[in-house]
């Protein structure tokens, strides 16, 4: 019998191939895509992704989409309350691990083992420590289609916006961005591949700049290595994505 487990989904490239490896493997069965909302605005609260977009991209995957709507300043305290609510659901319904796509961020995975042991659940953790520069060349090699769908301004300019992700887009980052946007340089969105039963089609909106909201003076939006400079973020580029009927 295949373990159940419980899939923590953005919606981009590194979800995707990571529900691909865990499907793969033959071991696991993926009960559900768990993704955080903004309630306010009805997007994917790390990217900005319409929520009705992630409605057909989990559809068109054949997976069942778990919301968890966040207020729209939500704190940590709300977020951890709502997060405790849902996997306790899904842990009684026999889930021992939840799925992740992160690579190479130890501080954030401590994190998420933290908050799972509390309620006696295991993280798991299928792109751990593989080289970025692999996983984005298996990410184009399985023939994945993902767009550019948000940037941080201190790694790239709107013009990287609404691309795909491909080997010409790969080898024109600058040095200082990492091959998967692992410290949050960039983020996109999966509408093709070997994971979905038929693709979107996807319609590239309008650009939106949005400056940084720095509510803790300390604190960065996506941790880097304690020995990589720290460009300094000034807010990230948005674009908004349609699925053509």
């Amino acid at each position: 019998m295949k373990e159940k487990v419980l899939m923590c989904w953005s919606g981009g490239k590194d979800s995707a191939l990571c529900l691909h490896k865990v499907l793969c493997s033959g071991q696991y069965e993926v009960v559900g895509l768990l993704t955080t909302f903004n309630e306010y605005y009805r997007r994917v609260s790390m990217h900005g992704i319409r929520e009705a977009l992630l409605e057909k991209q989990a559809a068109a995957i054949g997976l069942p989409l778990e919301k968890m709507q966040v207020s729209r300043r939500s704190s940590n305290e709300e977020y951890a309350e709502k997060m405790t609510r849902i996997l306790k659901k899904y842990q009684e319904q026999g889930v021992k691990q939840v799925v992740f796509g992160d690579i190479f961020l130890e501080d954030l995975k401590r994190w998420r083992e933290s908050n799972l042991a509390q309620i006696g659940l295991q993280g798991l953790f299928p792109l751990w420590k593989i080289d970025t520069r692999k996983l984005i060349q298996e990410f184009i090699d399985l023939q994945f289609q993902s767009v550019i769908c948000c940037v941080n301004d201190a790694y790239l300019d709107q013009e990287s916006l609404g691309k795909n992700i491909d080997s010409a887009f790969v080898s024109n980052l600058p040095s200082n961005v990492d091959p998967c946007g692992e410290n949050g340089e960039y983020h996109s969105f999966a509408y093709a591949g070997p994971i979905f039963r038929k693709p979107l089609q996807i319609q590239i909106g309008p650009r939106v700049y949005r400056p940084l909201e720095q509510t803790h003076p300390d604190s960065t939006v996506c941790p880097l290595p304690a020995q990589a400079p720290r460009p300094t973020t000034r807010g990230f580029w948005f674009c908004d994505l349609t699925v053509l009927k």
